[in-house]
């Protein structure tokens, strides 16, 4: 044997030399052992019997294009090709070619490798990061199933909680009064009433900011939505979010010199920024930084697609970072989970980020978290921007009469909740009308000789709901002004979680001054406004 062909037998892929009629001329060993033929049977032979049948009649014209320009083509230059095998069996393969001139004319060398193998783990690869990723969507989705679950779980707890937190608000309220009153004149003997009292009061007013949470986080808060600029937002809050975050923790604002607008509420995306950077300041007790960037982000579709809930188009990013301890990969699975803390028992409810999950989602925007033990977390907000120009709010003035003379008929199916509504009126000059349900309400109505200014109704109740109630009312009595009043009005006056434009409502649990100014709101108005219609 010689050096060449010792050469050619040696190397790792089938090589087969045609000549420029289409003749094989030269076979090394791993040709046989590829294709299943001795070297004689292959010798002399069209090349042709090396190709399927499917691509046999197009092979001489495509072998007569490169004569034309016999260029090197190197292995995997992107071709779909395969061989046949004497057993008639066809394999993909790839295949180089080159040109040699010999002493009998123009050579085509071709380097043939079977690339079966390569293709099947290429396919398996694919096929497993595809179940990878599909196992990653189902999961998120079957999160935002969880959290949907627990908001309407937290929705039907509210309800009733708030009816509850109104009563102890308001006759605590009258209690303080009352001692307070008794104190002017014997501090020794009322002074610790009084003090106990605040106590009771400080408790409500948590339970009420829990209550809030609860709601926000599964999506059940009524909100208010008006366009916005996050940049603003940010600037306006940037003053409360330094106390909050304390001297050792040094605050970053970088905002985007014009940020789209979006359709938020702007006192939801406040306590979206203050949560995290209560979190933020929990994660760094040694000091560190808290960085908050707005910026206008195009979302495009392959990247929406992997992340249930968001859409492809304009998004404005507001990222939320901080130099913390971060979070382990367990943590972070968890950790838009209501009641989910990694704090000591009694320092903190584990209500921060769902919260933030909740008002994000409800205003139609995506939140992710990215966070590594030691390297600090990472919080991304998309929020949709929108065609609008965001306006802000002319400021309004507190220095109004609360009280009044005019004629209410409340509506309230909860006994203690009806009676202490119905107090707090009275003692501000107001004439009431007290009805437990939608029916003893139409007959007061039609009875009353004189004339009914306000209906305030309760919206969630037996038998007929507040919408309902407000509805045969302003047929009986045209003209009549509706302020409804819930804990949970979201599955009757809402859509999307948004206000109808026409409802103006009082949330439950509510102080006097509350009730007070929503009243004279509603009844101070222009003539156009009648709430409801």
């Amino acid at each position: 044997m010689s050096l060449a062909s010792g050469l050619l037998d040696a190397a790792p892929d089938a090589i087969v030399g045609v000549r420029a009629d289409g003749r094989i001329a030269l076979v090394n060993a791993q040709a046989e052992r590829l294709f299943g033929y001795p070297r004689a049977q292959l010798l002399g032979q069209p090349v042709e019997k090396l190709i399927p049948e499917s691509a046999r009649a197009l092979h001489p014209r495509h072998r007569r294009s490169y004569l034309r320009n016999p260029q090197p083509r190197p292995m995997g230059a992107g071709m779909e090709l395969a061989g046949r095998r004497r057993d008639g069996s066809e394999f993909p393969a790839e295949i180089s070619l080159s040109a040699l001139e010999t002493e009998d004319g123009l050579l085509i060398s071709a380097a043939i490798r079977d690339v079966t193998e390569r293709l099947e783990a290429q396919a398996e690869r694919e096929r497993l990061r595809a179940q990878a990723e599909r196992k990653r969507i189902e999961a998120q989705l079957h999160q935002s199933q969880r959290l949907e679950s627990l908001g309407q779980l937290a929705g039907g707890v509210a309800h009733d909680f708030n009816n509850l937190l109104g009563v102890i608000i308001n006759y605590t309220a009258f209690v303080a009064e009352v001692v307070a009153n008794a104190a002017e004149q014997d501090v020794d003997a009322w002074e610790p009433a009084r003090r106990d009292i605040e106590q009771v009061q400080r408790a409500a007013e948590r339970a009420t900011q829990l209550t809030h949470q609860l709601l926000a986080f599964g999506r059940r808060e009524v909100v208010q939505p008006r366009v916005l600029n996050l940049a603003e937002v940010v600037r306006d809050i940037e003053a409360m979010l330094r106390r909050t975050l304390g001297e050792h923790v040094e605050l970053i604002a970088q905002r985007d010199a014009d940020p789209w607008p979006v359709l938020a509420d702007a006192g939801q995306i406040e306590q979206v920024l203050v949560n995290l950077a209560v979190n933020a300041r929990d994660a760094m007790p040694g000091g560190g930084r808290l960085t908050i960037e707005t910026s206008n982000i195009l979302i495009h579709e392959e990247f929406a697609t992997k992340r249930p809930g968001l859409s492809a188009g304009r998004h404005v990013n507001l990222r939320i970072s901080d130099s913390g301890s971060g979070m382990t990969a367990a943590t972070l699975s968890r950790a838009f989970e209501p009641f989910f803390t990694t704090k000591a028992k009694g320092e903190g409810s584990g209500l921060g980020l769902a919260t933030v999950y909740g008002i994000i989602t409800q205003a139609g925007g995506h939140a992710e978290i990215c966070s590594d033990v030691g390297l600090g977390t990472t919080v991304s907000i998309l929020l949709p921007a929108v065609d609008s120009v965001a306006v802000t709010p002319e400021p309004t003035s507190d220095a109004r009469a609360l009280t009044g003379t005019e004629t209410i008929l409340v509506v309230e199916d909860e006994r203690a909740m009806r009676e202490v509504t119905r107090r707090l009126l009275a003692r501000n000059g107001y004439r009431v009308l007290a009805a437990a349900d939608g029916h003893h309400a139409s007959e007061l109505a039609s009875a009353h000789p004189g004339e009914i200014q306000l209906l305030l109704t309760d919206v969630v109740m037996p038998q007929v709901l507040g919408r309902t109630v407000a509805e045969r009312i302003q047929r009986q009595r045209p003209g009549i002004r509706v302020l409804y009043m819930s804990g949970y009005a979201y599955p009757v006056l809402a859509h999307n979680g948004t206000l109808d434009p026409d409802v103006i409502l009082l949330g439950k649990p509510f102080s006097e001054q509350m009730l007070l100014t929503k009243v004279r709101e509603v009844l101070d108005g222009p003539p156009g406004l009648v709430a409801g219609t």
